[in-house]
């Protein structure tokens, strides 16, 4: 019983101590924990819904990128075909443009075509050259054949894209006098045969002419031998003509001969023999 009574009497020490060390008592103590406890639960649920919210947060921000991408590939798309539909736009546009331009250009050529009087068209040949047909709104049209060797490809080239007036000034010239000098070589050869001595000889720009004639003079008759050369192509007259006798030449031929030069240089080659068929018929009237 002794022994009962001081193990009781160390519990109530111990008791009274464990008292002591909480000024307001077990229960206040106890109250003070279990409000922390709570607190600290408040926390850990507030957390929890924090990250459960986090979580949502982040699917909804991938949702969205989703939805932006696929709204922008939408919106690209669009810009695309709007683009598109512009570009198509200009290019009609333009295309009607350059058809209106292309075809007042055209009208401004047909007028001055109208006022050098000619209507051109070129193609290519066979013969490696081109062919230009002119008709030309005068008595004397004709067509061309012009060969590679004529300088149409410099004047083209130096003229047709930066002054088409001057081009078809040029064009005039050339042709008319390449008209000219072909017309004068063939009426010589089909109407005055009977005063030349084989064939004419000529170049395919008919600059270059060579020919044998006799001409009765005094009731004689005199080979001369010609070379005409048409030094400027926009001319039907030759720059030079170059009168030769055969046999022996006297004073009086000298004079015939640069007579006769003088009269190639100023008068159409035709016309010339034609003046020397007026002299014989005369000469045959006379005799």
């Amino acid at each position: 019983p002794g022994h009962r009574g001081a193990k009781k009497a160390a519990v109530l020490a111990q008791l009274d101590l464990s008292v002591c060390s909480f000024p307001g008592g077990v229960l206040s103590h106890l109250e003070k924990l279990e409000a922390h406890a709570r607190k600290l639960a408040l926390k850990q649920d507030e957390t929890q819904r924090q990250q459960e919210n986090l979580v949502r947060l982040r699917a909804r921000i991938q949702e969205l990128r989703l939805q932006r991408d696929e709204l922008q590939t939408k919106v690209n798309l669009q810009q695309v075909r709007v683009r598109i539909r512009c570009l198509s736009r200009t290019r009609d546009r333009r295309s009607q443009t350059g058809h209106a331009l292309l075809n007042g250009k055209w009208k401004n050529v047909k007028a001055m075509l109208q006022a050098f009087h000619l209507t051109v068209g070129i193609e290519p040949t066979k013969e490696s050259g081109f062919c230009i047909s002119t008709a030309m709104k005068r008595p004397d049209s004709y067509n061309h054949s012009v060969p590679i060797s004529s300088p149409w490809r410099q004047i083209a080239k130096k003229y047709l894209q930066t002054n088409i007036k001057c081009f078809l000034a040029m064009l005039s010239d050339h042709l008319n006098a390449y008209a000219g000098r072909k017309y004068q070589a063939d009426q010589l050869q089909d109407h005055y045969s009977a005063f030349l001595e084989g064939t004419l000889q000529r170049n395919s720009l008919h600059n270059v002419l060579f020919f044998n004639y006799d001409v009765e003079t005094e009731s004689k008759t005199f080979p001369f031998r010609a070379k005409l050369v048409y030094g400027d192509l926009t001319r039907s007259l030759p720059t030079e003509a170059t009168i030769t006798c055969k046999g022996d030449v006297s004073d009086t031929l000298v004079e015939k001969t640069a007579a006769h030069s003088n009269l190639f240089r100023h008068t159409a080659l035709h016309k010339a023999f034609d003046s020397f068929k007026r002299a014989a018929e005369s000469l045959d009237q006379t005799a």
